[in-house]
Protein backbone atom coordinates (compact mmCIF):
# COMPACT_ATOMS: atom_id res chain seq x y z
CA UNK A 1 0.00 0.00 0.00
CA UNK A 2 1.22 3.45 -0.90
CA UNK A 3 1.98 5.93 1.70
CA UNK A 4 -0.63 9.06 2.73
CA UNK A 5 0.32 12.03 2.92
CA UNK A 6 -1.13 14.14 5.80
CA UNK A 7 -1.04 18.03 6.87
CA UNK A 8 -2.37 19.32 9.52
CA UNK A 9 -1.39 21.26 13.01
CA UNK A 10 -0.05 20.45 15.75
CA UNK A 11 -1.57 20.61 19.31
CA UNK A 12 -0.13 23.42 20.98
CA UNK A 13 1.23 20.72 23.95
CA UNK A 14 3.25 19.20 21.00
CA UNK A 15 5.58 22.49 21.68
CA UNK A 16 6.91 20.08 24.84
CA UNK A 17 7.67 17.19 22.63
CA UNK A 18 11.58 17.70 22.40
CA UNK A 19 12.08 14.93 19.87
CA UNK A 20 9.27 16.60 17.65
CA UNK A 21 10.55 19.64 17.84
CA UNK A 22 14.00 18.93 17.34
CA UNK A 23 13.46 16.79 14.43
CA UNK A 24 11.21 19.76 12.43
CA UNK A 25 14.05 22.20 13.84
CA UNK A 26 16.73 19.79 12.14
CA UNK A 27 14.53 19.39 8.91
CA UNK A 28 13.86 23.27 8.50
CA UNK A 29 17.60 23.93 8.79
CA UNK A 30 18.50 21.16 6.59
CA UNK A 31 16.44 21.88 3.73
CA UNK A 32 17.44 26.13 4.05
CA UNK A 33 21.57 25.14 4.36
CA UNK A 34 21.36 24.11 0.47
CA UNK A 35 18.72 25.90 -0.57
CA UNK A 36 20.71 29.49 0.68
CA UNK A 37 24.16 27.92 0.64
CA UNK A 38 26.51 30.97 0.38
CA UNK A 39 23.70 33.83 1.54
CA UNK A 40 24.30 33.21 5.27
CA UNK A 41 27.88 32.88 7.03
CA UNK A 42 28.52 29.18 6.94
CA UNK A 43 27.29 27.72 10.59
CA UNK A 44 24.30 30.02 10.25
CA UNK A 45 20.59 28.19 10.97
CA UNK A 46 17.39 28.91 9.64
CA UNK A 47 15.79 28.24 12.84
CA UNK A 48 16.21 26.79 16.50
CA UNK A 49 14.09 24.38 18.62
CA UNK A 50 12.58 27.58 20.65
CA UNK A 51 11.14 29.15 17.48
CA UNK A 52 9.71 25.88 16.22
CA UNK A 53 8.26 25.43 19.72
CA UNK A 54 6.93 28.78 19.50
CA UNK A 55 5.16 28.27 16.43
CA UNK A 56 3.34 24.90 17.05
CA UNK A 57 2.19 27.17 20.68
CA UNK A 58 0.91 29.67 17.96
CA UNK A 59 -0.81 27.36 15.81
CA UNK A 60 1.28 28.58 13.06
CA UNK A 61 3.11 25.30 11.97
CA UNK A 62 1.89 22.66 9.82
CA UNK A 63 3.46 19.29 9.32
CA UNK A 64 3.43 17.08 6.73
CA UNK A 65 3.19 13.10 7.26
CA UNK A 66 3.84 10.40 5.12
CA UNK A 67 2.33 7.78 7.33
CA UNK A 68 3.37 8.16 10.43
CA UNK A 69 7.02 10.06 9.10
CA UNK A 70 7.67 13.94 9.16
CA UNK A 71 8.07 14.65 5.96
CA UNK A 72 7.80 18.63 5.62
CA UNK A 73 6.00 21.46 6.72
CA UNK A 74 4.71 25.07 6.39
CA UNK A 75 4.32 28.21 8.53
CA UNK A 76 0.84 29.71 7.65
CA UNK A 77 -0.20 33.26 9.33
CA UNK A 78 -2.60 35.75 8.65
CA UNK A 79 -0.78 38.88 7.90
CA UNK A 80 -3.91 41.26 8.26
CA UNK A 81 -7.61 40.96 7.62
CA UNK A 82 -6.89 40.57 3.76
CA UNK A 83 -3.37 38.72 3.29
CA UNK A 84 -2.61 35.35 4.67
CA UNK A 85 1.06 34.27 3.95
CA UNK A 86 3.21 30.76 4.21
CA UNK A 87 6.92 30.75 4.60
CA UNK A 88 9.23 28.18 6.16
CA UNK A 89 8.38 25.35 3.61
CA UNK A 90 9.86 22.81 3.55
CA UNK A 91 10.27 18.92 2.07
CA UNK A 92 12.10 16.49 2.84
CA UNK A 93 15.61 15.61 0.61
CA UNK A 94 15.13 11.69 0.25
CA UNK A 95 10.87 12.44 -0.64
CA UNK A 96 11.47 15.92 -3.21
CA UNK A 97 9.81 15.39 -6.26
CA UNK A 98 6.66 14.12 -5.12
CA UNK A 99 4.82 16.79 -4.51
CA UNK A 100 5.08 17.36 -0.69
CA UNK A 101 5.64 21.42 -1.65
CA UNK A 102 2.70 21.31 -3.99
CA UNK A 103 0.85 20.34 -1.47
CA UNK A 104 1.91 21.77 1.18
CA UNK A 105 1.49 25.14 -0.81
CA UNK A 106 -1.88 24.37 -1.41
CA UNK A 107 -2.87 23.52 1.69
CA UNK A 108 -1.89 27.02 3.03
CA UNK A 109 -3.66 28.21 -0.15
CA UNK A 110 -6.61 26.68 1.68
CA UNK A 111 -6.32 27.71 5.21
CA UNK A 112 -5.84 31.39 3.68
CA UNK A 113 -8.93 31.17 2.05
CA UNK A 114 -10.69 29.67 4.88
CA UNK A 115 -9.36 32.74 7.06
CA UNK A 116 -10.74 34.94 4.65
CA UNK A 117 -7.69 36.43 2.86
CA UNK A 118 -8.02 37.53 -0.82
CA UNK A 119 -4.42 37.23 -1.36
CA UNK A 120 -1.60 34.86 -0.30
CA UNK A 121 2.20 35.78 0.65
CA UNK A 122 5.43 34.67 0.28
CA UNK A 123 8.86 36.02 1.15
CA UNK A 124 12.51 34.70 -1.07
CA UNK A 125 15.39 35.68 0.26
CA UNK A 126 17.71 36.29 -3.14
CA UNK A 127 21.40 37.75 -3.58
CA UNK A 128 21.77 41.07 -4.91
CA UNK A 129 24.60 40.29 -7.27
CA UNK A 130 24.27 36.69 -8.44
CA UNK A 131 21.99 34.23 -9.54
CA UNK A 132 21.34 31.47 -6.65
CA UNK A 133 19.87 27.96 -8.36
CA UNK A 134 17.88 27.15 -5.24
CA UNK A 135 16.29 30.92 -5.68
CA UNK A 136 16.18 31.02 -9.35
CA UNK A 137 14.33 27.66 -9.17
CA UNK A 138 11.68 28.67 -6.41
CA UNK A 139 11.17 31.94 -8.71
CA UNK A 140 10.28 30.17 -11.58
CA UNK A 141 8.40 27.23 -10.00
CA UNK A 142 6.26 29.90 -7.84
CA UNK A 143 5.35 31.34 -11.11
CA UNK A 144 4.08 28.33 -12.15
CA UNK A 145 1.56 28.19 -9.65
CA UNK A 146 0.24 31.81 -9.84
CA UNK A 147 2.43 33.65 -7.75
CA UNK A 148 3.37 37.02 -8.81
CA UNK A 149 6.53 39.35 -7.40
CA UNK A 150 5.04 42.69 -6.25
CA UNK A 151 7.84 44.41 -4.56
CA UNK A 152 11.24 43.76 -3.48
CA UNK A 153 13.45 45.27 -0.48
CA UNK A 154 16.71 45.47 0.67
CA UNK A 155 16.59 42.78 3.64
CA UNK A 156 19.61 44.68 5.39
CA UNK A 157 16.98 47.67 5.95
CA UNK A 158 13.94 44.95 6.67
CA UNK A 159 16.17 42.74 9.08
CA UNK A 160 19.44 44.65 10.63
CA UNK A 161 19.64 42.05 13.07
CA UNK A 162 20.00 39.32 11.20
CA UNK A 163 21.91 41.22 8.39
CA UNK A 164 25.44 40.54 9.95
CA UNK A 165 25.03 37.24 9.62
CA UNK A 166 24.32 37.28 5.68
CA UNK A 167 27.47 36.31 3.39
CA UNK A 168 26.41 38.22 0.90
CA UNK A 169 23.93 41.28 0.58
CA UNK A 170 20.69 40.07 -0.25
CA UNK A 171 16.72 41.02 -0.77
CA UNK A 172 13.69 39.96 -0.54
CA UNK A 173 11.40 39.31 -3.01
CA UNK A 174 7.79 39.38 -1.60
CA UNK A 175 5.42 37.23 -4.06
CA UNK A 176 1.40 37.51 -4.23
CA UNK A 177 -1.13 34.98 -5.50
CA UNK A 178 -5.15 36.40 -5.18
CA UNK A 179 -7.15 33.51 -3.38
CA UNK A 180 -10.25 34.45 -4.89
CA UNK A 181 -10.70 34.98 -8.54
CA UNK A 182 -8.55 38.28 -10.42
CA UNK A 183 -5.01 39.25 -10.20
CA UNK A 184 -2.14 39.72 -7.63
CA UNK A 185 -2.30 42.61 -6.04
CA UNK A 186 0.06 45.03 -6.66
CA UNK A 187 1.50 45.73 -3.27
Amino acid sequence: MEPVLTIASLPASDSRDDVLVARLADLVNEVYETAEQGLWIPGTTRTTVDEIAELIRAGELWVARLDDEVVGCVRIRQLDERTAEFGMLVAAPKYRGIGIGRELVRFAEKAGRSAGAAVMQLEVLVPQDWAHPSKEFLRDWYGRIGYRVVRTGDFQVAEPRLAPLLATPCDYVVFHKPLTGGKASAG
